[in-house]
């Protein structure tokens, strides 16, 4: 990508991001997670409406008077973006590729993380994890995150989810907020039935909140009836024509696709995991906001 053609790429998504953030997302994202704990803020009198199980009962003693302990969240929190970067994230049929949504999703995720005051990281994987950006706050941090993930041009193409979940739950060393963004597209199954990656989110989870954000484009789920078409495999270069013209190959394909997603949501609701579904070329901003609004009624109540 030439270096005026990749700026463009990173100031579009730069202003569109940033106008969703303070428009949209504003607020959401902060009431959405939880931080590390609560710290404590001070002492004061009683007032009506108070819970009397926060008084301290020492300094009521001692002045004569009700007082209450104030708390206050510590809010900072550590958001890692863990962006899939494999061959078959360079697909797309609908105004973009899967890539080029990642990127834009992670980088309204990383503008709304800073907004709140907290650090933001990266890895980048493929079949094995090929970019890291430490975390760190600041807009011009996010900046370069953006740049990375449009720039970086990976050295395999193969997909292993499992072994960047597993190394981002080694470098966090505290509770954080782990988006997986990925097509989710495994290279197969388990002998038991189960995911490849199933284990490595089972462990991440015990420490982390993982969120897993899945990428899909329309022509993954259904064919268009086009006559031959050549397709290659993104990740392993196999070459393979179909006729399209069959209805039977078309619902053959339908019917793998489906099964392929109903495998991906019962594990997931298995492991106890709520995933972000987005589409190239369709709106992202209504699932993020309303995966949002879910996490902050639940953890209102």
């Amino acid at each position: 990508m030439q270096t005026t053609e990749l700026l463009r790429k990173v100031r579009r998504i730069e202003i569109r991001t940033s106008h969703l953030v303070s428009d949209v997302l504003a607020g959401q994202f902060r009431s959405a997670f939880k931080g590390r704990g609560m710290e404590f803020e001070e002492v004061r009198p009683y007032q009506y409406g108070d819970d009397v199980r926060s008084i301290d009962w020492n300094v009521s003693a001692r002045t004569g008077f009700p007082h209450v302990k104030l708390f206050r969240e510590e809010r900072e929190l550590t958001v890692m973006l863990v962006v899939d970067l494999s061959g078959s994230l360079g697909f797309g049929t609908n105004a973009q590729l899967k890539r080029e949504l990642a990127a834009e999703i992670a980088a309204t995720l990383a503008f709304s993380a800073i907004r709140s005051n907290d650090r933001v990281g990266l890895i980048g994987f493929t079949d094995r994890v090929e970019l890291v950006v430490p975390p760190r706050k600041g807009p011009r941090h996010v900046l370069r995150i953006v740049r990375d993930l449009l720039a970086f041009r990976p050295a395999h193409r193969g997909t292993d989810i499992g072994a960047a979940v597993e190394q981002a739950t080694r470098a966090l060393s505290r509770r954080a907020v782990v988006f997986v963004v990925s097509d989710w597209r495994s290279p197969g199954v388990l002998a038991d039935g189960r995911e490849p990656w199933e284990d490595a989110l089972r462990i991440a989870r015990m420490r982390h909140d993982v969120i897993p954000v899945v990428v899909r484009d329309r022509r993954e789920r259904e064919l268009p009836p086009v006559g031959l078409a050549e397709f290659e495999d993104e990740e392993t270069g196999e070459l393979a024509t179909v006729d399209l013209s069959s209805r039977a190959v078309r619902e053959r394909f339908a019917r793998l696709a489906s099964a392929d997603d109903a495998l991906l949501e019962d594990t997931l609701r298995r492991l106890g995991s709520e995933a972000i579904r987005v589409e190239t070329g369709g709106d992202f901003v209504e699932p993020l906001t309303s995966f949002f609004r879910r996490r902050g009624a639940r953890r209102a109540r």
